[in-house]
């Protein structure tokens, strides 16, 4: 029908819209995130926008979704306002008729939605998480950019190089500040090199000095030394990194029931869920009074969203701690809100109210001429 095509193609251009703001505003918080960790020494500088693409990966499911909720409610609420919506009732529709139409444009969006969640959220977070521990896995001085001060990956030392040479192996104007219990340790040092002993890295400083503070009793000790080794990085064997649900597959999931791995597990399945269920809700809550305004309805429209979302996360918690079974929450919470969408559709295509199911509730008569 030429009514649907129209449809369609309003919704197409309010929804690929609010994606792109939507998206927009993503990558700036992610970007200013991301840099912040940087410059804390979690994340390689030089993978910033690596990791960032990843984060932005694994939010898609969420801007997606939001998007498409936006765009259903918005362009009802400018059918209403525009009173075209008079127009389809008045041929004998309800607005029943547009779950089919609605439904013809969302699917290939939910079906996005649902393999993100189930395949691209899993590997984005495990591709972060691996970038991550393999800038921890390097050593302190590898880790420390020239004319920067640096704070090694256990917290307890910071590092500053003036200037080093091509292989990161040699060092001037070395600077070292760690505190081992109650002893502050201060050492400078005109150049250092790393060398490795056995399976030990060593860092042998040349022609330096070492302050030795006792922080407690305020005691120093001024030490020279012409060749000083320090111990930076011990052989210690890092074993198989533990097994995160939100970076394992989903038919690993599967293979190894747990509470932990049922919640993510719920919280996957629950993101396409909660997209058919948020498209139902945006059809009975884009009903707009002229003389309300859109505003009040988007704002509706952004809390229920947003109050969804968040029993998603209360509801993969829940499973986590062992205070509910997967099914059981699953069809209370899913399958709750579907039966809302479904009643407030229905009073919505009829033209009925809630006040109908009050009891006691009282007709209005006419007053006498």
């Amino acid at each position: 029908m030429l009514f649907h095509s129209s449809l369609r193609r309003d919704l197409g251009r309010n929804f690929w819209a609010t994606l792109v703001v939507l998206i927009t505003i993503v990558i700036t918080i992610i970007l200013i995130r991301t840099l912040g960790q940087a410059s804390r020494g979690s994340v390689n500088p030089s993978e910033v926008l690596l990791v960032m693409g990843f984060s932005v990966l694994s939010q898609l499911t969420t801007i997606i979704t939001l998007s498409l909720f936006i765009a259903v409610v918005s362009t009802l609420s400018r059918m209403y306002s525009d009173s075209e919506m008079v127009i389809w009732f008045s041929s004998g529709q309800g607005l029943g008729h547009f779950v089919k139409p609605l439904f013809g444009f969302a699917w290939p969006v939910l079906l996005t939605v649902s393999l993100l969640a189930l395949f691209a959220w899993p590997w984005g977070n495990q591709q972060i998480q691996e970038l991550k521990q393999r800038f921890e896995k390097r050593n302190d001085i590898e880790r420390v950019s020239p004319g920067q001060f640096q704070e090694s990956a256990g917290g307890q030392r910071v590092f500053f190089i003036d200037k080093d040479t091509p292989d990161n192996r040699y060092g001037r104007n070395v600077f070292i500040s760690s505190i081992e219990g109650k002893i502050e340790t201060v050492t400078t040092a005109k150049q250092g090199r790393i060398e490795i002993t056995g399976n030990d890295r060593f860092l042998i400083l040349d022609k330096g000095q070492q302050w030795l503070s006792n922080l407690e009793t305020g005691e120093t000790r001024l030490t020279q030394f012409d060749h000083y080794e320090l111990l930076i990085d011990a052989d210690v064997k890092l074993g198989n990194s533990v097994f995160l649900s939100r970076q394992a597959p989903s038919w690993e999931l599967l293979k190894q029931p747990s509470p932990e791995n049922w919640a993510e597990l719920s919280w996957r399945l629950g993101l396409g869920m909660a997209g058919v269920n948020l498209l139902l809700l945006a059809l009975a809550v884009s009903a707009v009074n002229p003389r309300v305004g859109r505003s009040y309805h988007l704002g509706l429209a952004l809390l229920i969203f947003i109050a969804y979302y968040n029993m998603v996360t209360v509801g993969q918690n829940w499973i986590s701690s062992g205070r509910y079974q997967f099914m059981p929450l699953m069809l209370s919470l899913h399958g709750g809100v579907f039966l809302l969408a479904v009643i407030w559709l229905a009073l919505r295509h009829f033209n009925a109210s809630w006040r109908w199911f009050w009891p006691g509730r009282t007709q209005h008569q006419k007053a006498p001429a």
